[in-house]
């Protein structure tokens, strides 16, 4: 691919970011952090619960862990497992990482014992911060195999006296024989040694690894420049306020989590709002409490908070600006979103190995909506190229569906220990997503789907996107995933599996109904299952392989 790219977005970016090209302003993560604490110490960082953290207690508390894990011998370039749910303990663990110059490795506190094993074996981590009941029930079998292993464990119901027994309920035990207690350490009255200010650039932040919806999670090494880069892209982009709260809905293990929350804040010196795990009534509540402005999360997060009955319009009276990702968002969602809250969900799109934001809807554009029913996802944000290529990787005219490949400043330069999948990843320099679309004449782009999702019926190419989209306008439906499944007559056949949204009913034959009169004969679903919930990712994609 040639650097003669179209470029036909730009002509729908905001006049004024234009004529102000944008620039990051830092090159590491670290001094990301150091302009949140010079905008005002005594800002607040974290909200949690009834708990609030300035920026200067949070940079004391991770001085005196990176003092810690100094005194355990861990260098630069060392890395520390960070084993959390959505804690203050997450963002002390990471800056204490940076300020020693190693790097962290975000693990996802759903992973179970095989899981976590393999990702200690990856990364080679040489220390685990973890929750006490995490290692209880996980971790303290798991290292057994890793005896050399620093391990330091903490309880979610630190840094707060709330206990909301919604996300709080369960005792953890006062102490895990074996480990270090985070508490203790931090309440070390020793003197941290002089610790970083900075990092260079192309150093990696954190690896951090994909989802597993493919397979084998891999880590994508994300440098400082990487995290820096798309930190400061968030609130350009968004026109976020500078100290305006960001809610937290996206698990900060997941990369919309490390950039979209903590590198947002740091970049706005704003407080993170935290409830150490997604709940919708929780989250709500946390919202109107600390007057949120900004929340981003996956789209299934909104459905939950939209369709819970404990949360009110007013909960989310404060939130100005709303951005959802991890799957295209149906329109009616979109819809039935700004009805009961006023506030209108834009997409955007991006990968563990573009750093998360990649594409987004422009703050000042509604977004469009293609003729299947389903949103853009926005156009190529600043600093990044996008295309449509065929299987040789050349670029397709507007309209036509092909892979999309993508390069800018927050892609990462590969994968942890895996040259391989490296250069499988790329073409020359772009990032081949896996995922298919198509960019219409003025810009903007539409997923259609995984490239390995694609169903096979009698010969035909059937996304399950397209029979999604039509599943979601049924006035009955919450969720909905469209599976390919083995058919001895049409090789594969299309299967409809969805849940409902409170006090609604559904005939499975119903619904095969109501896709056969709007799509094509090999398109409609021939089976339909219901069920309470459909299984998710930490993060809230949908996980279609256990449906098949």
């Amino acid at each position: 691919m040639t650097d003669n790219l179209p470029r036909p977005w730009l002509s729908l970016y905001p006049p004024a970011d234009l004529q102000h090209p944008f620039i990051a302003r830092y090159t590491d993560g670290l001094s990301l952090f150091r302009h949140a604490l010079q905008a005002g110490g005594d800002r607040a960082a974290i909200h949690y619960f009834d708990r609030t953290l300035s920026y200067t207690e949070l940079d004391r508390l991770s001085d005196a862990f990176a003092g810690f894990l100094l005194g355990q011998g861990i260098v630069e370039g060392d890395r520390v497992g960070l084993y959390l749910q959505n804690v203050p303990q997450f963002l002390i663990g990471l800056l204490a990482t940076w300020k020693i110059g190693a790097i962290g490795v975000s693990i996802n506190p759903m992973n179970r014992a095989r899981e976590l094993k393999l990702l200690l074996e990856d990364s080679g981590a040489r220390v685990l911060l973890t929750h006490r009941d995490l290692y209880q029930e996980v971790a303290s079998g798991v290292l057994q195999d890793f005896p050399d292993m620093c391990v330091v464990t903490t309880s979610a119901r630190d840094f707060q006296n709330r206990n909301d027994p919604r996300v709080l309920g369960d005792l953890e035990p006062e102490r895990c024989d074996g480990t270090h207690d985070l508490l203790e350490i931090l309440g070390s009255k020793i003197a941290p040694p002089q610790l970083r200010t900075q990092v260079d650039g192309e150093k990696p932040a954190i690896i951090v690894y994909t989802s597993g919806t493919t397979g084998v999670p891999k880590g994508a090494v994300v440098s400082h420049r990487n995290f820096s880069f798309d930190a400061d892209l968030w609130p350009a982009w968004m026109d976020l306020r500078d100290g305006g709260p960001i809610l937290g809905i996206a698990p900060l293990f997941h990369i919309t989590g490390l950039v979209g929350h903590i590198g947002a804040a740091f970049a706005t010196a704003a407080p993170l709002i935290l409830s150490k795990r997604f709940h919708p009534a929780v989250v709500a509540e946390s919202a109107a409490e600390y007057q949120a402005e900004f929340a981003v999360g996956a789209i299934t997060a909104f459905i939950a908070i939209m369709n819970s009955p404990d949360v009110r319009t007013e909960h989310l009276r404060s939130v100005k600006k709303v951005y959802t990702g991890g799957a295209p968002v149906p329109a009616t969602v979109v819809e039935q979103f700004d009805r009961k809250f006023g506030i209108a969900i834009r997409s955007t799109y991006g990968l563990t190995e573009s750093t998360s934001l990649a594409v987004a809807v422009p703050r000042d554009r509604m977004t469009p909506v293609d003729k299947n029913g389903a949103c853009a996802i926005g156009v190529p944000v600043f600093g990044t190229d996008v295309y449509i290529a065929d299987e040789a990787g050349r670029l397709l005219p507007p309209n036509e569906v092909g892979e999309i490949f993508l390069r800018g400043p927050q892609v990462v330069a590969g994968y942890w220990q895996r040259e391989d999948a490296t250069k499988e990843a790329f073409f020359q320099d772009y990032l081949r997503t896996g995922d298919v679309g198509y960019m219409d004449s003025e810009g903007w782009l539409f997923i259609v789907d995984r490239k390995k999702d694609m169903i096979n019926a009698s010969g035909y190419k059937v996304w399950p996107k397209e029979v999604e989209d039509v599943i979601y306008t049924h006035e009955a439906v919450r969720e909905a995933a469209v599976v390919g499944v083995k058919d001895d007559y049409r090789g594969e056949t299309v299967k409809a599996v969805v849940s409902l949204k409170p006090g609604m009913s559904l005939d499975p034959a119903e619904l095969v109904s109501f896709c056969k009169e709007r799509m094509a004969a090999y398109k409609y679903p021939r089976k339909v299952v219901i069920v309470d919930e459909l299984p998710k990712t930490a993060t809230g994609k949908i996980l279609r392989r256990e449906l098949r």
